[in-house]
């Protein structure tokens, strides 16, 4: 049985007509929205069917405390990047991957703690943090979007002066840049955790989403990975951002610290949910191998595009993601520094795409330090719409 690309299988029109969500609904219906992180793609027939056949037997209660989600995660991740070490007792389900995140902050840091970054970073690190009445404390990344082991080691010092508490908020994949971190990159992360006594939190939300000849290396495999905390789930590879949920898990020497997770964070998640994810790993394979195919086509076809539509513009193939982080700053655009973690389309390049050439982007004001001349563009969606997208950007440059 083969699956067709999940992401030509709807047009421009039936997306705005089907669609309800945040991504098709924020921008007026003239504006091709490319920013959100969710996909223009049909879900996984096997995600369908465990969510319809719940409906018809009135299976809609309260999230079931067993062991079947970490289960399911547990094979896809031996299958997927010949992971062995994910100990289903060390795991507790949360109701995504953010809130999940929070809660691990809160069973290893303190109000007044700081967490470490890597900018430009997710948005949501900085608001939900800062949220907790913790201290964002910035390690930007390389030029080529590459963990600065430098960077980090003058961040871990900064944040643990004085004693102070401090976790590491480790985005892998990385959004917004796509990059995909090496086990020697994680090794030696686990190594200055150690030396400065931080502790690791890593985001694996995109980890399903990696490109031929690449392999994602979770965190806690990793040597020195064993105090660290991860958060995963299928919500991006399998587009179910509307069915909430994760899982926390914990390495061997954190397995005490999620042991003291409140009983009541883990009823925040949806039953229907849970049995959707389920779903995904256990049976979504094939569906997410024709993704990745379709996202593999398109992150090459956007090169192409911008060389030909906009050869100012900078643009680093990702490893991971369906995300591309573009470099507009040769435009010359003001783009104002803006409070990171300030999700917005209305300042700088993102500002001016969204009004001249009516393409709705990110604006990289809000992923911090390294953002500003920047926007996020959303690549899961078809080449259709993509290859529109750039010629509209295109014209717009050309004609400013």
């Amino acid at each position: 049985m083969t699956v067709t690309n999940p992401l030509e299988q709807l047009t421009e029109q039936e997306l705005r007509a089907q669609r309800t969500s945040v991504k098709w609904r924020a921008f007026p219906p003239d504006v091709l929205p490319l920013w959100v992180a969710e996909q223009d793609s049909v879900l996984a027939e096997p995600v369908i069917t465990a969510v319809v056949d719940a409906m018809r037997r009135s299976d809609a209660g309260y999230v079931a405390t067993g062991q079947e989600y970490a289960e399911a995660l547990a094979s896809f991740a031996t299958d997927r990047w010949g992971w062995h070490g994910l100990d289903i007792a060390h795991t507790a389900i949360v109701p995504d991957v953010m809130i999940g995140v929070t809660e691990m902050l809160r069973l290893i840091t303190l109000p007044g703690d700081n967490v470490v970054v890597n900018c430009p970073v997710y948005p949501p690190f900085y608001s939900f943090v800062r949220s907790m009445h913790r201290n964002i404390v910035e390690a930007p990344l390389t030029t080529d979007h590459r963990i600065d082991l430098e960077n980090l080691s003058r961040a871990f010092a900064a944040a643990t002066t004085g004693g102070k508490g401090a976790a590491y908020l480790l985005c892998s994949p990385h959004n917004p840049t796509g990059t995909l971190h090496t086990a020697a990159e994680l090794e030696a992360v686990a190594a200055l955790a150690e030396e400065f006594g931080v502790r690791v939190i890593a985001d694996e939300i995109h980890a399903p989403l990696v490109y031929p000849g690449h392999t994602f290396v979770p965190y806690l495999s990793v040597p020195g990975g064993e105090r660290g905390l991860s958060l995963m789930s299928a919500s991006k590879g399998w587009n179910l951002a509307g069915l909430k949920s994760a899982l926390a898990i914990a390495g061997p020497e954190a397995a005490k610290d999620l042991a003291r997770l409140p009983e009541e964070v883990g009823h925040g998640a949806s039953h229907l949910a849970v049995m959707a994810h389920i779903a995904a790993y256990r049976d979504g394979g094939m569906w997410l191998d024709a993704l990745i195919e379709g996202l593999d086509g398109n992150r090459h076809l956007l090169a192409d595009l911008l060389a030909e539509h906009l050869p100012a513009v900078g643009y680093r193939i990702p490893e991971a993601t369906y995300l591309a982080w573009l470099d507009c700053r040769a435009l010359g655009i003001e783009d104002p520094e803006l409070e990171p973690g300030l999700v917005t389309m209305s300042v700088g390049p993102a500002a001016m795409f969204a009004a001249e050439a009516k393409v709705g982007l990110s604006a990289g004001t809000a992923f911090g330090s390294g953002g500003s001349g920047h926007v996020r563009l959303n690549m899961a969606t078809s080449r259709a719409i993509l290859t529109e997208a750039v010629e509209r950007m295109g014209r717009a440059v050309a004609q400013a």
